[in-house]
């Protein structure tokens, strides 16, 4: 490997193998550029479409998914098309019932995980289980919003009124909303019922005409860039590879710290480009989200919160910012139908192992969603103590709240990169690496406050509060 010239203690890393960084960030960019993709269908459909019949807007959804799949994935396309049409035979022969509901659900996923499986390796790959994991959320989402339109009325929560599907859809309706070019390739997720407004012409502040959305989607598609522009920047400097170096673990443990910090920041800009520079929905009308306090919403179909993001010190306030559509899926198709077992952590887990699947087969993912569990659990016991604790509440709103910021947006990114480092290298043996150069720290600080928080809350709380 040609190795660039560097300072010990220096936070830029030296250069790996020249093919190694430029297979990486080639993968990352085109991962990016698909998102993009779909604004000259969004154009198309905006001044030639939108009052065509509802078959031509299917047909033209069908087809144009099809070539941006065609495009990237070549054959592979099939594997999509094979569970789009299962699905849509599920729907018709078995009707409303909880077996469809269970049947499309182990189908969708047995299928996704066999994909992971025969197609595995050791790194980041664009495949076809790129999109096809955001394809079964949508599949196993239409059945239970079929399943909810059997019901009354009455036994439905007011989201799942939002969403139920009074009558069976046609195969070329799931078809054109499976692969709709706005939402197929890296999402975001949305319901058949909302497909079905789009189509039908109603999402729009002009009722009758194309919505007036060109700004806002051009917005977000700026801010998407600038994103992209600064992840291009600073990414070969952060190469996950980079850990596995003799040169990491010769590193100062506050260099091998902060580098995780600055890291996970920066990897996380790959998917935050992703999202936000997709305004394809936007452009199109699916995210109008009605009005509020006289001024139109675009947001319906925000992946991202990226002020919340970048401005909050909390674990759960990031959590909340990022790939916000797959976690409401998981919250209302998950996490609130386990609402029978009458236990909210019980839930929480079984949501968190479900995402853990979804997301593939490696044992950094159980690692990643376990550590976030727990972080999740130490952060709200901590915010408990300092809104009973009238000490901390009062240091909480001193005028040395801003060096308190600065210091837990330090423990906040560096606990957040943390997990990742399992979630990115995937296998046991490169986590395993990593963690022990770091002397397993996060584990040991996170371990260390939830058995020393029952300790100081005795002592900071006053006793009256807690009975």
């Amino acid at each position: 490997p040609q190795k660039m010239n560097w300072r010990c203690g220096s936070l830029q890393p030296p250069g790996l193998a020249v093919k190694s960084q430029l297979f990486s960030k080639r993968v990352d960019l085109k991962k990016s550029f698909l998102c993009p993709a779909g604004y000259p269908c969004a154009v198309v459909y905006r001044r030639f479409l939108f009052h065509q019949p509802a078959t031509v807007l299917h047909l033209f959804h069908l087809f144009s998914g099809l070539a941006l799949a065609a495009f990237n994935f070549g054959a592979q396309l099939y594997h999509s098309a094979v569970c789009i049409l299962v699905q849509f035979l599920m729907l018709r022969l078995m009707g409303r019932t909880v077996t469809t509901v269970l049947s499309s659900f182990t189908f969708q996923m047995v299928y996704l995980l066999a994909g992971y499986y025969y197609t595995a390796t050791e790194q980041y790959d664009i495949k076809w289980t790129m999109p096809h994991c955001v394809l079964t959320l949508k599949l196993v989402g239409l059945a239970f919003d079929y399943y909810d339109g059997g019901k009354e009325p009455s036994k439905l929560s007011l989201e799942q009124k939002s969403s139920a599907l009074p009558s069976v859809p046609s195969l070329l309706e799931v078809a054109g909303f499976s692969y709709f070019y706005g939402g197929f390739l890296v999402g975001p997720q949305f319901t058949l019922r909302s497909y079905q407004k789009l189509v039908a012409g109603e999402l729009t502040d002009c009722p009758g005409q194309p919505p007036n959305s060109v700004f806002p989607a051009m917005k977000r598609f700026g801010l998407g860039f600038l994103f992209l522009v600064i992840y291009t920047i600073f990414a070969p400097y952060y190469q996950d590879s980079y850990y596995l170096t003799d040169e990491f673990e010769a590193q100062p443990f506050w260099y091998r710290c902060v580098f995780i910090l600055l890291w996970g920041k920066v990897m996380l800009y790959k998917y935050v480009s992703c999202w936000v520079i997709e305004g394809v929905c936007i452009l199109t009308g699916l995210g109008y989200n009605g009005m509020v306090d006289g001024k139109h919403q675009w947001d319906a179909c925000a992946n991202m919160k990226v002020w919340l993001f970048e401005t909050t010190p909390l674990f759960g306030g990031t959590i909340a910012s990022f790939n916000i559509n797959t976690n409401a899926w998981a919250a209302r198709h998950v996490f609130k139908r386990l609402k029978f077992l009458g236990n909210k952590t019980l839930s929480h887990v079984t949501t968190l192992v479900f995402l853990t699947i979804w997301h593939g087969l490696h044992s950094g993912y159980i690692l990643c969603f376990s550590m976030e569990f727990f972080i999740i659990t130490v952060e709200r016991q901590a915010q408990a103590l300092v809104r009973d604790s009238p000490q901390l509440t009062r240091l909480a709103n001193s005028p040395l709240y801003p060096l308190i910021y600065v210091v837990q947006q330090f423990f906040h990114w560096l606990f957040m990169g943390y997990p990742l480092v399992a979630f990115c290298l995937f296998t046991y043996d490169k986590w395993l690496k990593v963690y022990s150069s770091v002397y397993f720290c996060g584990h040991v600080f996170f371990l260390m406050a939830y058995l020393i928080l029952s300790y100081l809350r005795k002592a900071l709380v006053p006793k009256t509060r807690t009975e």
